[in-house]
Parts: C-alpha cells; structure tokens; sequence
C-alpha cells in the first residue's frame, strides 16, 4: 500500500509528456421494463477531445467496446445484443476504412431477463480511447448493476419503470484498493449484498452489438453524399434513355400550355414531381431499413456480397447484355393516369418518365442509394434522391422557360450509348469495392491489394481502349472516327491506370487509398517480387543477419525489435542507444508518424543506422507465457495476462503515462538522453529531437 502511495505520489508531480489519462468515467443504473426483464444502462462520460470507439470496428481497425456479463451460472438470461446511441462515423484514412466513435458520452444498454432472487449483476467493458495526437492502450473496467428489488417480489410494480438508485461508479482496474473498497461501501448503501469481484471465476457472456444505430457527420458526409448524388444524376441524364426525352417533353408543355408562363409553371410543376418521386424512393429506403440496417452495410459481409452480385448485374446491363426493364404493365396504367391532365396528370408524367427510363437509371440510383446507405446516415439516401433528381429535374425547368437553349442541345447518337458503357465500367469497378469489403471483414486474404489492384487495372485499361475505339459492344454504331472529348477521356482513364501500376510495387496510391486495401493486406508488403530476405534489395540492408527477435518493419525495412529485454540487449552488442516505441496495432497517430515522419529520408537514416528501435505495442492481445504471468503493480490482486498489459504497465510506472505513441531514447544504462517525446508531426522538430538525442550517447 505504501508503495502504491508513493507511486501514486510521483505521478502527480511528473510534468511535460509524463502524465496519466482517465478521460472516461463509467456509471451503471438499472430500467424496470417487466416482472423479469431489466435494461441494464452503462453510460461513458467522455472528456472534451477524446473519442470512445464503437462495439463494431471493422477487422484491422481500433480496439472495439466490448461489454462482458457475469451470469452467475444461469441466474439471468441477455436478451439480443448491447444496444448503443448514435454516433460519428469517419473514413479514417489512417485504417482506411469507416469508424464509428463517441465524443462528450455513449449510453449502452443491454436487456436481461432474471430467472430467479437476483439483486446484482456484474459486468466488465474494455475500451479504447484515442484524442487528435494520442491513443491510450485498452482498459477493463467493472461494472456493478443494482436490481432494486428480487425478481420474485414484483408482480406489483409496472412495467417500464425507471429504477434510481444511487450511482454505481464503474470500478476501474486501474483503481487502488481504497478506491475500490469507497465503490463497495456505496454498494452496500444501496442494498448490494455480493461482492463486486465475482466475475474471477464465473463464466462470462460477451455480447458485440450488430444493431447499433449511427449517424454520420452531418456538414461533411451528407453534402458529399449531395454533390455525388448530383454528378450522377447528371450523368443518367446523359443516358439514351433520358436524353432523347429533354427535347420531346418541353416541347409537349409549351405547345399545350395556352400561354408560355403556362407552359415554364407545367414544366417546373413536372421537374418538382420528378424530386418529389426520387425523395420519396429514399425515404422508403430509410424506413424499410432504418438506421441500424444502413449503419450495418458498411461492415456486414452478406450485404457487401450482396452488394457486389447487384452491381455486376447493373455493370452487365450498362454494357449491353440485356436491359433491366420494369414491367409495361406499369408504364401503361400510369400513362392513362397522365391523360387526366392538371396537378395530378403532371405527376403522372414524371411517374413515366421514372419508369420508362428505368433501364439506364435504375443501376445509377440503386448504387447510390447503397453508398448513401454505408455511409452510415439514415437521411443519407433522402439527400441522395435529392441531389440526382435535381439534376434530372433542372433542365425541363431550364429549356421550358428559354425554348431557344433547345437549338444549342447536341443530337441523339452513338455518344449516348458509350455514356451508358463508360457508367458501366464505373460500376464494374466499384462492385469489387464491396466484395473487398466482405472479403477484409472476412479475413479470406482472398482479394488482397495486389489482386484488387490487378482488377482494376484491367477494368479500367479496357475501359481506355473502349474509349479509342479498340473495343466495341453490342450497342455501339460505327466508329469513322474518335472525337476530341472522346479521346481526352480516354487518355485521362489511360493516365489513371498507368498510376495504379506502381502499386503492385508497394506504391501508396494516395489518390484512391479510400478504395483498395491497405498495404499491409498483401501478398507482401514491400510489393511484387520484393524479397525479404536473401540477396534482394530488402536483404536487411546493414543486416546481413537479422539478430533473433527482431524483424524488417515495411516497407522501409527498419529493424525493430518487439521485446524490451531483447533490444536492450543488442544494443549493448552493437554499441548503439535504445529508442522506445510505445504504440499500438489500433494507434491511429502511431501509424501517422510513421506514415508521414519516419519516411522523411533525414529521419528513416537515424532510425536504420543511429538507433535501435524497440516497438512495444500496448494494445497486444496474445497471451503471455505462463512463466512471465505476474502481478500487477498498479491493480493489486490482478495479474498480467497479455503482452500489451506489460508494455503499459512498464511506460505507466516508468515514464508516468499512458498515452500513445510515446518515444524514449536511452542509453545502456536505461537513463533518458533527452525528454521523451509524444506525438509530434512536424518532421523538423522530431529530426532535432533524434539528433539531439543520438549525439548525446557515449
């Protein structure tokens, strides 16, 4: 107890980078919903800056919450899954993929059913949190829930009563025995009669929520989603099933209409219709689906399937294979409807317009309205059909009222068809965006860069050939010759594939790091026919041997050692200082430093030829071995069950924080040459530290 004083002591004086995080504080209370059945509600309040990461974070991406309850050998039952509130979700394009978090606060709620004299139930979350220069490595805290009464004795209490009780404060495994003895008195006041710690031996219940509801950053993503919407609108517009009926329409309003301000109000009336019947089309998408569905197709594997099998049936009707037409029936019935004339007939109009041009903008409307879905918003669709019917609806407005803009419109032509094929390639592509997806979440290794690269590649290089004619397809008239658009399109989708070659080299392709896997998910990751090892240019370079313990970090080839002990000890071997990495698979500042930092050629020769480097990652899930299992210092009574604990036991004790990344340069002796240092993206600054450092070694 002394020594934990004493410790506890220390930390509050440390100063700079040395400093100990608890961002997030966890309180518990319990909802009557029947005579059996409770909500358990577990609620983060989250200090301002820092995010606390969702229950369902794709393969690869940070540490998820995951919420763990004792059932006490069958004394209650859970009922679904861990219930959480809308929150933020951002393409990250550090894990390069979409990740949902929570600012300010999160409430879970998880129901159970009680099946016998129950007063408590205990539970554990394990979290992650992260601000905009540090992550902290993953925490267990408890949780204590306080039913008010034994199930047997409700039978007079209504349903979906709210039970206050005194708040529960989550007792944290980071917490002294003084505090957790504060959190078990508070639980004895309000008539808690088991100890808290009763999870040791009990067998558990993980539950992961698959129903979670999300809500997108409304300025950014939603007027993405606006802008895409309308581009492709524009271009369904450009269609041979759209086109032709521009010219046709507005001269139908303006011969019938007795006056020509008669005719531009029909014309308007009738593009108003058109927005009304595509935002209506996207309201039905949100409330069929809801929230919880759109938010699940970004990460659910069968959707992304599913996904991938209906934009290639739409890629297929693009070009040429056969056409998807709605039923005449359809056409016919709303047609006679039309003939009513009025409000009502306009509609109607618009309605056939709709469903006649189905075929061409079918495929364009059903894709966007899966990527307005996966974009996590459950307007996100309504904003889509907004923005594509505009820009349907715009011109039969425009031309009705300036008649004479009618002149300046091209004619009809094999140019609307290679419109049409040049969409489906687009669609082609994209659907193997998806199989991508399900293939990630998956962990197949099936479609991994190299191969998701090569596809492309090969879709858009015969999409560059197409373009100059070299290709043709079962509706396409005669090519006497390529016209000036024609060929500049064509030379720019040429450009676009010779850029992506690179990539199976290990290239970054920061142009569309959104849409191929990661780096790390390839066949290698120093590129094609780059060895590792041997006598190929990644032979270790200054390492004719690569000592034991240590490894070749790509795609620079650092060498880096994951064990302290080790990597103190081949420093000693080859006379070179000690840098310390604390870090993490889920450290999205980690992987920023060492994206845009380490690769400066000024600071990757110090970290290749100055230094060794010793990566510890806090966040390491395998389990330590049963010799190096001991004790935790900082949780009396607990042991250290994984790697990352003893790495974020050893930066918490020695260097009095938590947070990562975090970089220690010491000599032999394991005394600091300098300051450690936290995040730190200028790549002057961070240079001058490591120089600073390295010169001081003896």
């Amino acid at each position: 107890m002394k020594k934990l004083i004493l410790l506890l002591a220390l930390c509050s004086l440390a100063i700079g980078n040395s400093q100990i995080f608890e961002p997030v504080k966890w309180t518990t209370s319990v909802e009557k919903i029947s005579n059996t059945e409770y909500k358990l509600v577990s609620k983060a309040s989250i200090e301002a800056g820092w995010h606390l990461y969702s229950q369902e974070v794709p393969e690869g991406g940070p540490v998820p919450t995951t919420f763990t309850y004792n059932d006490e050998k069958g004394a209650f039952k859970i009922i679904g899954n861990t219930s959480e509130e809308e929150g933020h979700i951002v393409d990250d394009p550090v894990f390069e993929m979409k990740i949902k978090f929570f600012e300010k606060s999160a409430v879970f709620e998880q129901t159970i059913e009680v099946l016998g004299d129950k007063k408590l139930v205990n539970g554990t979350v394990e979290f992650m949190v992260c601000d905009d220069t540090k992550c902290l490595p993953p925490k267990e805290v408890d949780l204590v829930f306080n039913l008010p009464v034994s199930a047997s004795n409700t039978s007079d209490t209504k349903n979906n009563e709210k039970v206050k009780e005194s708040p529960v404060v989550a007792q944290s495994s980071d917490e002294s025995p003084a505090d957790k003895q504060d959190h078990k008195n508070k639980a004895e006041d309000a008539s808690v009669v088991e100890a808290s710690d009763n999870t040791k031996d009990a067998s558990k219940v993980t539950v992961s929520s698959a129903d979670s509801s999300s809500k997108s950053k409304p300025k950014k993503g939603l007027w993405g989603i606006f802008f895409i919407a309308f581009l492709s609108g524009f271009a369904a517009l450009l269609t041979p099933c759209v086109f032709p009926m521009i010219p046709m329409t507005v001269s139908f309003f303006t011969k019938q209409s007795k006056t020509k301000a008669s005719g531009i109000r029909n014309a308007i009336i009738y593009g108003i219709s058109i927005i009304v019947i595509y935002v209506l089309l996207g309201s039905l998408v949100s409330l069929v689906f809801g929230a919880d569905a759109l938010n699940a197709l970004s990460t659910n594997v069968w959707f992304n399937i599913a996904f991938f099998l209906l934009l290639l049936i739409f890629a297929a009707s693009f070009l040429g294979a056969f056409e998807i037409m709605l039923p005449n029936s359809w056409a016919n019935k709303v047609d006679r409807q039309a003939d009513r004339g009025g409000l009502i007939g306009i509609f109607f109009m618009a309605l056939a317009l709709a469903i006649v041009s189905f075929s061409c903008t079918g495929p364009i409307v059903g894709t966007l309205l899966v990527e307005a879905a996966t974009g996590g918003s459950q307007v996100g669709p309504i904003i889509g059909m907004l923005g594509f019917s505009l820009a349907i609806a715009l011109p039969f407005a425009l031309f009705a009222a300036f008649p004479g803009w009618l002149n300046s419109l091209p004619k009809s032509g094999g140019w609307l068809n290679t419109v049409k094929v040049v969409l489906g390639f687009l669609e082609l592509a994209l659907a193997f965006k998806f199989l991508s997806n399900a293939d990630l979440v998956l962990q197949l290794h099936w479609l991994e860069r190299e191969v998701f690269l090569a596809i492309w590649i090969a879709i858009f290089g015969a999409l560059a050939f197409y373009l100059f004619g070299k290709i043709q397809l079962p509706h396409d008239s005669p090519i006497t010759h390529i016209s000036v658009g024609r060929l500049s399109l064509g030379l720019l989708v040429l450009s676009f594939t010779i850029y992506m070659i690179p990539g199976l080299w290990g290239a970054p392709l920061n142009l569309i790091s959104a849409f191929p896997p990661p780096q790390h998910y390839s066949e290698s990751p120093y590129g094609v026919g780059f060895a590792k090892t041997g006598s190929g240019s990644a032979s270790a370079e200054n390492h004719t041997d690569i000592p034991e313990g240590a490894h070749l970090m790509p795609p620079h080839n650092i060498l880096a050692f994951n064990d302290y002990d080790k990597g103190l000890a081949y420093a000693k071997k080859v006379g070179k200082p000690v840098m310390i990495d604390f870090t993490g698979h889920a450290c999205v500042n980690c992987r920023k430093m060492e994206q845009n930092v380490w690769v400066k050629p000024k600071v990757l020769d110090i970290l290749k030829k100055d230094v060794v480097l010793i990566s510890l990652y806090v966040d390491d899930k395998r389990r330590l071995e049963a010799n190096e299992v001991v004790d935790s210092k900082l949780r009396p009574g607990k042991k250290l069950k994984y790697i990352g604990q003893k790495w974020s036991e050893l930066q918490t004790i020695k260097y009095k924080t938590n947070s990562q990344p975090f970089y220690v340069l010491m000599d032999h002796n394991e005394t600091n040459l300098i300051d450690p240092v936290a995040y730190t993206p200028d790549v002057e600054e961070y240079f001058t530290w490591l120089k600073t450092g390295v010169s001081k070694f003896k």
